[in-house]
C-alpha cells in the first residue's frame, strides 16, 4: 500500500516536454530547461511521489491501474514545436474513455495547456469537454499585473478559498508566461469547480480564469493555461515549486486515497489465526477480573482453584503460540515459569522480573516482526492496576525509518508497535508499552520503550479531521492526504516519536529529562514535552528541505495534535499536554500566524514554520537559562514565560507574582499552591471541547484497522 501518490507523465503523444534531462537536452540543445519538466519530476520524489513517464503504447487500463495522478503535458505537431518523437498530439477514441473512466472512477488529471491551444493540433479540449471545461485560444496580456516589465508575464490573482481545500497553501505569487484562460460550463461548476488563479481586472481578458480545480465523480481534475512556469527555466520563480506540488498531490485525493482511509495493517498474522491466541485471551480476561490492583488475588474473595485453571489454560496456549514466535522463545518460556511460580505461592503481588529481562524488542527491530506480550500490569492512560493483560503486536521498522535512526536521530530504545489483538487493558486510551509498567520485585534498568502508531495515529486522523471540519479549516493538500491516509500518518507518526523521544536526552537540561519522581509545577512536565515536540518539527523543517518526504507530514502532525487534539483531551487537573498545545496556539495566534474569525479558522501556511521554530528557540532560552538558576527561580521563569501567552486562573497565588509565595520554605509548597486547572482553556477551546466531546470518547480502544466515521476528510 502507497502511503505517496504514484504519478503517469505522458510523453507518448508528441509532447514539447519531457521529465527526462536527456531527451530535453534533444529537444533543445541550447536550452534544454525550455523542454524540461525534470525540476517538477523532482519535487514530486522529494515530497514521496513516484513519477515516471509513459514513453510507448497507448493509454489503457493497464497502464493506469497502478496510477494516482496522469499529467498530460502540452502536446503539439512537430510544425509548431520541438516535440518528443514517436507519437501524435491526439488521444484515440479509446484513449480519451479511458482516461475519463480513470478520473471517474477516482483518479486525478493534470492537463497542462497552452495560450494558442487551436493551432497545434492536440485534441485536449475534447477531453476537457467531457469534464465541463475547455481552454480558450487567446494570449493574455497585462500591462500592470506583470513580470519584470513583460506584459505577457502575467502575474496570477487568488480566486475565492474553497472551503474544505487550500490548494494555494504556501503560494502568495505565480506567474503565467504567455497564458490562455480556461472556460468552466454552469454545470461543472455546480459541480463544485473552482477558480484557483484568474487574471487582473487591467488584463486583456480581465478576471478570467487561469487555472481551475474540478472534482469530477470521484476523481479530480486540474487545468492550467500555460505550460511554462512548471518547465525548469521557470518553476524557482515566486512559488510555483509549491503550488505545482500542491496541484499534484490534490488530484491524487480522489477515491484512490479515500479507499485507504483506516485499512491500517492488514497483513495477517499466524500467531493471531491460531485457536491458542483466542483461548489465552479469554482466560486472560477471566484472570484479570480476579486480580487486585497491586495484581494479587485474595484467596477470601476468589476461588484461587479457578485461578489455577486459568493459568493451566494459559500456559499451553503461550507455549503454542511461541512456535510462531521462535524469536521470543526464551523470553515466552521464562513466563510460563513467572506464571506457575505466582500460582504456585498463592497468587500474592505477580513477579514478572524474570521474564521481562529476557523481552528485548529492540535487540530485533525489523519490520512486520511479530511479538507476543504476557505481563501483569497497568497501562499508562488506561487501566491503572497492575493486571494480566495480553497483546499481539508487531513491529514497524521501514527502511528509511532504519536509516534515519542510524544517522543522525539514534535511539536504540524506541520500538515502533501497531496492534494485532489486545486485552482489556487495551481497550483505552493507552498507545504505549513500557517496561516500568509490570509488576516486578525490583526496578531493572529499563532498555526499551513501545509505541503503538497505529493508535496514535488513528486518534490523531479522527480528532483532528473532526476538528478541521468543525473549524472549516481548508486544509494544505499534502496535509488532508495525511489526516485521510492511516498508513501515511502512522509512518509519520514514528519519525515524529523517534525524533522526540531522543530529544528528552538532548539539549541544555535543567533537570532530570523525564522529571521521574521529581514534585514540580505541572507546566515544567509540559514544556519539557512541547520542548520536544517543538524540536522534532524544527528537524522536520529541516528533513523536508532535504529531500525526506515525511518531513512536511511530521510538521502538520506537530502542528494539528497540538492545537487541536491535546488541549481538549483528558481531564483539566494537571493536564500538562494540554497546556503545551494551549501555549503553542496562543503564541501562533498571537503573531497573526493563526486567525479565528468569521467562525472559521485561518493558518498562513508560509509563516507557520518560522514562527514555531521561533517559540522553539523561545523555550531552548528558559533551559540554557536555567543551568544557571536554582530550582525555584527556573520555575518562576517558566510560569513568566507560560502567563505571558496563556492567562492564569484569576484565583492563582502563583498569578499574583512573587511576593505572593513563600519562597522561605521548602519548595513542596511552591507546588501545593498551584492551581488544579491553573491555566484554564480559553473561549476558543471551550467550545471546541464541547463539540468534539463525542469524538474524542470514539477514540477509546481504536486501532489502525479501525473504520473512522466521515469526521475525517478525505484528501
Amino acid at each position: 500500500m502507497r502511503a505517496f501518490p504514484s504519478v503517469l507523465v505522458d510523453e507518448s503523444h508528441s509532447q514539447a516536454w519531457t521529465i527526462r534531462p536527456e531527451v530535453a537536452a534533444q529537444l533543445n540543445p541550447v536550452k534544454p530547461a525550455d523542454a524540461s519538466y525534470a525540476q517538477a519530476a523532482e519535487e514530486l520524489r522529494r515530497r514521496g511521489h513516484a513519477v515516471r513517464p509513459h514513453v510507448a503504447g497507448p493509454i489503457d487500463a493497464a497502464v493506469l491501474g497502478e496510477v494516482d495522478v496522469l499529467v498530460l503535458p502540452h502536446a503539439s505537431e512537430a510544425a509548431w514545436e520541438r516535440v518528443v518523437p514517436g507519437g501524435r498530439p491526439k488521444l484515440d477514441a479509446a484513449e480519451l474513455d479511458t482516461v475519463e473512466q480513470f478520473v471517474r472512477a477516482g483518479g486525478g488529471l493534470v492537463v497542462l495547456a497552452e495560450c494558442d491551444q487551436d493551432k497545434y493540433g492536440n485534441n485536449v479540449n475534447e477531453l476537457l469537454g467531457r469534464f465541463g471545461v475547455q481552454v480558450a485560444t487567446t494570449t493574455v496580456l497585462d500591462p500592470v499585473e506583470h513580470f519584470r516589465e513583460v506584459d505577457t508575464w502575467v502575474l496570477a490573482q487568488p480566486g475565492p478559498l474553497p472551503e474544505a481545500d487550500d490548494l494555494l497553501a504556501g503560494v502568495r505569487t505565480v506567474c503565467f508566461y504567455r497564458a490562455g484562460v480556461v472556460e468552466v460550463d454552469e454545470a461543472a461548476a455546480h459541480a463544485g469547480a473552482h477558480v484557483l488563479l484568474r487574471t487582473s481586472a487591467h488584463a486583456s481578458t480581465p478576471d478570467a480564469p487561469l487555472a481551475v480545480a474540478a472534482p469530477v465523480g470521484a476523481g479530480r481534475v486540474v487545468v492550467v493555461a500555460d505550460s511554462d512556469l512548471f518547465g525548469d527555466d521557470s518553476i524557482a520563480d515566486h512559488d510555483q515549486r509549491r503550488l505545482w506540488a500542491n496541484l499534484v498531490t490534490w488530484a491524487a485525493g480522489g477515491a484512490g486515497t479515500a479507499a485507504r482511509v483506516g485499512a491500517g495493517d492488514t497483513l495477517g498474522s499466524a500467531a493471531l489465526a491460531d485457536p491458542a491466541w483466542a483461548t489465552l485471551k479469554d482466560a486472560v480476561t477471566r484472570l484479570r477480573e480476579m486480580q487486585a490492583k497491586d495484581g494479587s488475588i485474595d484467596p477470601a474473595a476468589h476461588d484461587t482453584a479457578l485461578a489455577r485453571e486459568l493459568v493451566e489454560r494459559m500456559v499451553p496456549a503461550i507455549e503454542q503460540l511461541a512456535a510462531h514466535l521462535p524469536h521470543d522463545a526464551d523470553y515466552l518460556a521464562a513466563v510460563v515459569v513467572d506464571l506457575r511460580r505466582w500460582a504456585d505461592t498463592g497468587f500474592g503481588v505477580p513477579d514478572f522480573l524474570d521474564s521481562l529481562l529476557l523481552f528485548r524488542p529492540e535487540t530485533l527491530r525489523q519490520d512486520g516482526l511479530a511479538h507476543l506480550v504476557v505481563f501483569p500490569m497497568y497501562t499508562q492512560n488506561g487501566n491503572p492496576n497492575r493486571v494480566m493483560e495480553a497483546v499481539l503486536l508487531r513491529v514497524v521498522w521501514p527502511d528509511w525509518l532504519a536509516a534515519l535512526e542510524r544517522h543522525p536521530y539514534d535511539n536504540a530504545a524506541f520500538v515502533p508497535v501497531t496492534f494485532l489483538d489486545f486485552t482489556g487493558g487495551y481497550d483505552t486510551h493507552s498507545a504505549v508499552l513500557f517496561p516500568e509498567t509490570v509488576a516486578v520485585r525490583e526496578v531493572p534498568r529499563f532498555t526499551w520503550g513501545a509505541i503503538f502508531c497505529d493508535r496514535e495515529a488513528a486518534r490523531f486522523r479522527a480528532v483532528c479531521g473532526k476538528a478541521a471540519e468543525t473549524l472549516r479549516l481548508a486544509l494544505p493538500p499534502d496535509a488532508a492526504r495525511l489526516l485521510a491516509d492511516q498508513q501515511l500518518a502512522q509512518n509519520t507518526y514514528v519519525l515524529w516519536d523517534l525524533i522526540h523521544d531522543r530529544t528528552h536526552s538532548h539539549g541544555d537540561l535543567p533537570f532530570d529529562p523525564f522529571m521521574i519522581k521529581q514534585r514540580m509545577p505541572y507546566w515544567m512536565y509540559a514544556l519539557e514535552e512541547l520542548r520536544c515536540d517543538l524540536t522534532t518539527f524544527r528537524e522536520a523543517v529541516g528533513l523536508a528541505a532535504d529531500g525526506q518526504p515525511y518531513g512536511p507530514m511530521v510538521q502538520y502532525a506537530i502542528l494539528f495534535d497540538r492545537l487541536f487534539r491535546f488541549p481538549i483531551t483528558g481531564e483539566r487537573v494537571r493536564n500538562y499536554d494540554g497546556l503545551g498545545g494551549q501555549l503553542l496556539f496562543a503564541y501562533l495566534h498571537r503573531h497573526d500566524v493563526i486567525r479565528w474569525t468569521d467562525n472559521r479558522l485561518k493558518v498562513d501556511w508560509t509563516a507557520l514554520p518560522d514562527a514555531v521554530v521561533a517559540l522553539c528557540a523561545k523555550v531552548e532560552a528558559l533551559y540554557h537559562d536555567g543551568i544557571d538558576r536554582s530550582k525555584v527561580a527556573q520555575w518562576l521563569a517558566a510560569y513568566e514565560l507560560v502567563s505571558a501567552y496563556v492567562p492564569p486562573n484569576p484565583g492563582s497565588t502563583w498569578a499574583k507574582g512573587v511576593q505572593a509565595l513563600p519562597l522561605d520554605g521548602e519548595p513542596k509548597h511552591l507546588v501545593d499552591l498551584v492551581m488544579p486547572d491553573e491555566f484554564p482553556l480559553n473561549t476558543f477551546y471551550e467550545a471546541l471541547r464541547r463539540k468534539l466531546a463525542d469524538t474524542v470518547g470514539a477514540t477509546r480502544g481504536i486501532t489502525g484497522g479501525a473504520v473512522l466515521d466521515a469526521s475525517a476528510p478525505a484528501a
